[in-house]
């Protein structure tokens, strides 16, 4: 490793802030979060596999977080298909029940190594992939170096870059050239992505547009989804979908505020993070609010103020109970989450301002008047209560929302064709060696 890369690492790690512990022994032991890994598999975290590499050309995908695995999945297929291996890796338990409900045994998952030479070295070792792609934001300094040093391409997809880390990244131009120009293309989400990592040194850039567009409507069991609405009957519904810490409260006080207007209002709550729930229905029924949990299979009846969707996987169920949808980690987090699905499914969107990792979506979504922003919680309630009173604008914004989703749509085309260059002679070598086609 060179004194360049050596001091990058270094000074990356200095300024990286709560995530990471102090520098022990030369390496650095990231933080995983608590109820976020599945410790039977622990070893996978320092790079010990637990499957064999199978023969032929390998792809190594990396999703961090769920988001991020759904917008690989279109990428994925089209790997599968061409006769591609793929070793997709992710952060969390929920990304991983995703993987496996979308791909099956069809792709070798693993948990990502964490960010330390051994582990790394450990991961590359065995895998040996002859292609890196990382999904959205994920620049780890040791792993982009590591795969450098053995010379292999990695690329960028659905490459986003927040304020934030445009300004921690700008600050420090040396470090982030040292990493970017191990990247052999970035494939930017916006232009305003693209022109940030070009400025930050990335060549070459493209935009492609937000691949989670292009990906497949989240699934829904047919006939739990009947049984839901059967119990739910004409009664009013909205949803606060993908809440962090204190917008679940938020969401509570909303449903008291609607039902002096509407006192049959049912209000569905989906935390991010679905191993919050005990806790959640403990605080909800402490303030006096009736409580049904999805996971406990328990009924909803005409006294249940708040279905708690606590379950993994089923986010197209819960959409597909109402017209309207806040979408959370934008009023008490920062950020925002994914507003496209919620659009996708026949909602109309609300969210707090607090949107910058989407702030693309969200423009395109609000200048077509599928999505409205809200400041705090009486104007979220005036804003659900509007949509419950005025039919029609409820349903012209679910219009809107569903025509600006069409109209980002061809990213997964655009990432193909970046990809080309990459997966063409992989392609090559797997048809060479299965014998199953020509090298043309």
């Amino acid at each position: 490793m060179s004194e360049r890369w050596a001091r990058a690492i270094l000074t990356t790690y200095r300024w990286a802030g709560a995530a990471a512990y102090p520098l022990v022994g030369g390496y650095i032991a990231w933080r995983v979060s608590k109820g976020k890994e599945d410790r039977t598999r622990r070893h996978e975290r320092y790079g010990r596999p637990s499957q064999m590499r199978p023969p032929g050309p390998l792809v190594w995908v990396h999703a961090a977080s769920v988001g991020e695995t759904v917008a690989v999945v279109g990428l994925i297929e089209h790997f599968l298909a061409s006769g591609i291996n793929i070793v997709l890796t992710t952060g969390t338990v929920t990304s991983a029940s995703v993987a496996a409900e979308r791909l099956g045994d069809r792709v070798i998952h693993q948990y990502v190594p964490l960010d330390l030479k051994p582990a790394v070295s450990r991961f590359l070792n065995h895998w040996s992939p002859d292609l890196a792609i990382m999904a959205e934001s994920e620049i780890w300094p040791i792993t982009i170096l590591e795969l450098g040093a053995r010379r292999v391409p990695q690329v960028l997809v659905n490459g986003r870059m927040s304020d934030r880390s445009f300004e921690r990244w700008r600050k420090r131009p040396f470090l982030s050239e040292a990493l970017l120009e191990n990247i052999a293309h970035v494939i930017a989400q916006s232009e305003v992505d693209g022109e940030r990592f070009r400025k930050l040194g990335a060549r070459p850039v493209t935009v492609s547009g937000n691949l989670k567009v292009d990906t497949a409507l989240p699934p829904a069991d047919s006939k739990a989804l009947a049984r839901l609405k059967a119990a739910i009957g004409t009664r009013k519904v909205w949803a606060a979908v993908s809440t962090h810490e204190g917008e679940e409260k938020i969401a509570a006080e909303v449903h008291r505020m609607l039902r002096r207007r509407h006192p049959d209002i049912l209000t569905v709550i989906v935390p991010r993070h679905p191993d919050r729930a005990a806790a959640l229905k403990a605080s909800f029924a402490a303030d006096g609010l009736n409580v049904v949990c999805r996971s406990g299979g328990e009924p909803i009846g005409a006294r249940t103020d708040i279905f708690l969707g606590d379950t993994i996987g089923e986010m197209g169920l819960y959409l597909q109970l109402t017209e309207i949808a806040f979408v959370g980690r934008s009023l008490t987090g920062e950020g925002g989450q994914n507003p496209l699905e919620p659009a996708m499914l026949g909602t109309a969107v609300l969210s707090g301002l607090n949107v910058q990792n989407f702030r693309d979506a969200y423009r395109r979504l609000i200048d077509c008047g599928g999505a409205r922003l809200v400041r705090d919680k009486q104007m979220l309630a005036g804003a659900v209560n509007f949509l419950i009173n005025n039919d029609d604008m409820r349903r012209s914004m679910i219009a809107a929302g569903q025509t600006a989703v069409e109209e980002m749509s061809g990213a997964l085309s655009r990432t193909l064709i970046a990809l080309e260059p990459f997966i063409h002679p992989l392609i090559v070598k797997s048809r060479l060696q299965s014998g199953n086609g020509r090298a043309a």
